[in-house]
């Protein structure tokens, strides 16, 4: 069966130059990288795992007005 896809050019560039190095076409290392990726397990890889971060419970969300949101005004809240 005959298809199209919109590959964007940097990627595409890089399966030409992927199928050139292995002396293949771009048609089949097309073929076998959806092949593999079907083949592989049907759940997606593990997230990662981040350490528990600390948090603070204020019982309610912080109303702040926006003269208030600035990045200097935001990182001293942080850092009290």
């Amino acid at each position: 069966m005959r298809t199209s896809l919109d590959i964007p050019d940097p990627l595409f560039r890089h399966l030409k130059a992927k199928a050139a190095l292995e002396g293949s076409t771009l048609r089949d290392l097309v073929l076998n990288l959806v092949q593999r990726g079907l083949n592989s397990s049907n759940s997606a890889p593990p997230m990662p795992t981040s350490p528990d971060l600390p948090s603070i419970s204020l019982g309610a969300p912080m109303a702040l007005s926006e003269a208030h949101l600035s990045n200097a005004n935001l990182n001293a809240l942080a850092d009290e």
